[in-house]
């Protein structure tokens, strides 16, 4: 017997040796149902690329159909057992001793198997609810509420994606690296703040650069500053930095540079965490604001800041006629963005 504890974790469609081997368990309660199955097996065998083993492809010949069972549930890396109302009955024993032997021989094995190796079998012998049926009819040896079930809905790759995660092993979320605790030890030094500024960044517009930024009077230093090279009808820059999962909060002051009042220098500022927007606000000339944004766990910030040319056009269209036009093009900033 191979426990499930062997290269059959390796994701699913390689070569045959390292496809992971599947037995397909359950009872013959109708036609239509046994047609399920085998709709079942086929879809993970020829699209999934699973070994897949069911009887319904052992009928070519006469055989000993208890020791072909025995071989099935040894060789196999994981069992599927098909949840039905006639499975469920034999399973639990309720069912008369010649009615359905095969499923309550194979029923048998199963609860040896999980009685032998309570946590190897349960991660071995996956309980399927199929399209129509109800968790209701999971034998009870399989403890439906209390472990995970495989419910399908549907005979595609989105309607089987956690039978196949329990099968590769590969889950859809990975545990992050654990970082230093900062509570107990009192030797234990603090994280020390960053600020964006001088942090490497991951990917960013030409139109962005650190440096100092005075808004309303006051000098940040290790700010972000953007100010673009040409009009264009939309001017937006950004950058990303890798976060690491290492800090808790960004804290940031945010305004136009300087001391304008045009209304073309208004300024709009963005912050995204993991490719989630957390952050957005319209900023006016001489009123920056101070911002704080949770970035706990996160692994990915971006910045953004931007500004419509549409105003500057409608200014110069308005102000066209008393000769007024912007002295300059907008000048945005991140004042001074610091990581803790």
């Amino acid at each position: 017997m191979t426990n499930g504890n062997l290269s059959a974790r390796e994701p699913v469609g390689g070569t045959d040796d390292a496809a992971p081997r599947v037995f397909i368990s359950y009872s013959h309660d109708t036609p239509e149902h046994q047609q399920q199955v085998h709709r079942l097996a086929t879809f993970l065998r020829m699209r999934m690329g699973l070994d897949v083993h069911v009887d319904l492809w052992y009928d070519n010949v006469r055989r000993d159909w208890s020791l072909w069972a025995i071989e099935q549930l040894s060789e196999a890396d994981f069992i599927l057992v098909i949840a039905s109302p006639k499975f469920k009955q034999r399973a639990d024993g309720l069912a008369p001793s010649h009615e359905g032997r095969g499923a309550q021989f194979e029923a048998a094995i199963l609860r040896d198997n999980l009685t032998r190796n309570l946590k190897e079998q349960t991660e071995r012998i996956l309980p399927v609810v199929l399209p129509g049926r109800s968790i209701e009819e999971i034998p009870v040896f399989l403890n439906a509420y209390s472990t995970t079930r495989f419910e399908i809905s549907e005979f595609t790759e989105h309607g089987v994606a956690d039978l196949i995660v329990a099968i590769t092993g590969d889950g859809r979320h990975q545990m992050p690296e654990r970082g230093v605790w900062r509570g107990g030890a009192r030797t234990t030094p603090a994280a020390e703040p960053l600020t964006v500024a001088r942090m490497p960044w991951v990917l960013s517009t030409p139109d962005l650069r650190p440096g100092d930024a005075v808004l309303k009077g006051v000098r940040y230093i290790d700010s972000i500053v953007m100010r673009p090279s040409s009009i264009s009808t939309e001017a937006t820059g950004f950058l990303d930095v890798d976060l690491g999962g290492r800090f808790q909060t960004m804290c940031s002051a945010i305004g136009v540079v300087g001391d304008d009042t045009e209304r073309s220098q208004v300024g709009l500022f963005k912050v995204h965490v993991d490719g989630v927007a957390q952050f957005e606000r319209q900023v006016l000339p001489g009123t920056p604001e101070m911002i704080r944004v949770d970035v706990a766990g996160a692994l990915r910030l971006r910045l953004e800041m931007s500004r419509s040319w549409r105003t500057v056009a409608n200014d110069l269209m308005h102000g066209a006629d008393v000769g007024w036009r912007p002295s300059r093009l907008p000048e945005l900033a991140w004042g001074n963005p610091i990581l803790r």
